[in-house]
């Protein structure tokens, strides 16, 4: 039987003319799954497809706080409680200005299909709010998030939605939101992921995204005959995906030549040095600096105007925002012999840039498989929360790396090929989709 997915995107542009973002993620999201489809007589029920790209629902608050002047401000709080077919919605808040409804819905449908990747029992959710952390005071920043959690503390709970951080959303702001959370709740349920070990988080939950794109990539390059030693490699970004990402590739013996913020991009043509890293990263992961004076201090060349992408390498891995990498970018790294690109960030090639990679034999792997080592890890808090005692790094770290593998699997066995590589964005999304078609059918109309 034919299956007219065209009609469900036509419908959801009618519905979100103005929701860029998520029109986006849906548009690739079917027709990366379309094939699958029409093969498939199992997975032709429209009204689930349908249901499965509509958030459960949406949770819109109004945070009234004091600064530390006095003076009172005003924000927008949001949860987009998407699916928890699978189990507790689960999925970071994002304290950023261009927080709006499309971003938390792309986040949250994009969450749902990475999270049924792992394997693991995860529903999905995004949330979030347009307060910028990186503009106030400490002491704000705490009134802030207790405020935040005054107004969201109903609803979060780890049996029903396990919040945890993303961009501006770190170990502190997570801190104040659970603490303050506990005091109003009068319990210590675990409710957050991403919290300080101390406070009952997981060995390696800050490194796990970064970590888990590399497992993914030495995967990747064991599989077609690459050696990891040497490989030049590309990141984009500065916070803690990308820190921990070039992390891992140094210790994989990959040479990594670059780093970005919104000022710009550092490189060094032989790969960060050991002592190079250890600076850099506690400049920007503690002391929250600027990558123009890391650049500075090893006189590296520093460029406000280029991309990571303007440099040849072997790796490409995006850990910055959505749509950083575009159609423009891909060309030039397809012309300097770049030989896969991993998404570290959530979305962060444009449709156009994607479809570059896959026509011209770039093994392209979408953020939803090669990003999943966070929100894994973040299931390993859950269970040690749950158990009440701490697993050892090794045990984490183990449990990580077989999460990575089963996801490249997956990928592989749904993917096909395509210009000699695993179609990674077909089979990641069509994985996705296998596991949480299944679920919904088997739980009837909710």
């Amino acid at each position: 039987m034919k299956v007219d997915l065209r009609k469900i995107r036509d419908e959801a542009h009618g519905k979100y003319p103005d929701q860029r973002e998520y029109l986006q993620v849906v548009e690739s999201f079917l027709d990366k799954i379309d094939d699958f489809v029409q093969k498939n007589s199992e997975f032709q029920n429209v009204a689930i497809i349908r249901r499965m790209l509509e958030p459960d629902r949406i949770i819109d608050f109004r945070i009234s706080w004091l600064n530390g002047e006095g003076k009172e401000e005003l924000h927008r709080g949001y949860r987009v409680q998407f699916n928890r077919s699978l189990g507790p919605y689960k999925g970071g808040f994002r304290f950023h200005p261009s927080v709006n409804l499309s971003v938390l819905k792309f986040l949250g449908f994009e969450q749902s299909l990475k999270n049924s990747l792992t394997g693991l029992q995860l529903g999905a959710g995004k949330g979030g709010s347009d307060f910028n952390p990186s503009e106030y005071s400490e002491e704000d920043v705490m009134r802030f998030c207790q405020a935040f959690a005054a107004q969201f503390f109903h609803y979060s709970d780890i049996d029903s939605d396990v919040p945890a951080g993303d961009i501006g959303v770190g170990e502190r702001e997570i801190g104040y939101i659970f603490g303050f959370t506990n005091m109003l709740k009068r319990q210590f349920d675990g409710s957050y992921t991403g919290k300080n070990f101390y406070s009952g988080g997981s060995r390696l939950r800050p490194e796990s995204t970064g970590y888990g794109c590399l497992y993914f990539a030495e995967q990747l390059l064991k599989d077609v005959g690459y050696d990891a030693e040497g490989a030049k490699v590309n990141i984009s970004g500065s916070g803690n995906v990308a820190i921990f990402a070039c992390e891992k590739a140094m210790e994989l013996g990959m040479k990594v030549q670059t780093l970005s913020d919104s000022g710009g991009v550092v490189y060094c043509e032989g790969g960060f040095t050991k002592k190079m890293f250890k600076f850099v990263k506690e400049h920007k992961l503690k002391n929250r600096g600027r990558i123009e004076e890391f650049a500075k201090r090893f006189d590296l060349e520093f460029s406000e105007d280029k991309k990571p992408w303007d440099y040849s390498c072997k790796l490409a891995i995006p850990c910055a925002t959505q749509n950083e990498l575009e159609r423009s970018d891909a060309v030039t790294l397809v012309e300097n012999d770049c030989f896969a690109l991993l998404e570290g960030a959530n979305m962060p090639c444009t449709n156009d840039a994607v479809q570059y990679f896959l026509e011209n034999g770039v093994a392209y792997v979408p953020g939803k498989a090669s990003n999943a080592g966070g929100v894994s890890v973040s299931a390993f808090e859950m269970t040690q929360n749950r158990l009440g005692y701490k697993w050892t790094k090794e045990k984490v770290d183990s449990r990580l790396r077989k999460t990575m593998k089963y996801i490249y699997s997956e990928c592989s066995n749904y993917g096909g090929k395509i210009n000699g590589h695993t179609n990674f964005v077909k089979g990641a999304n069509t994985a996705g989709f296998v596991r949480l078609y299944r679920a919904m059918t088997n739980q009837g109309v909710l």
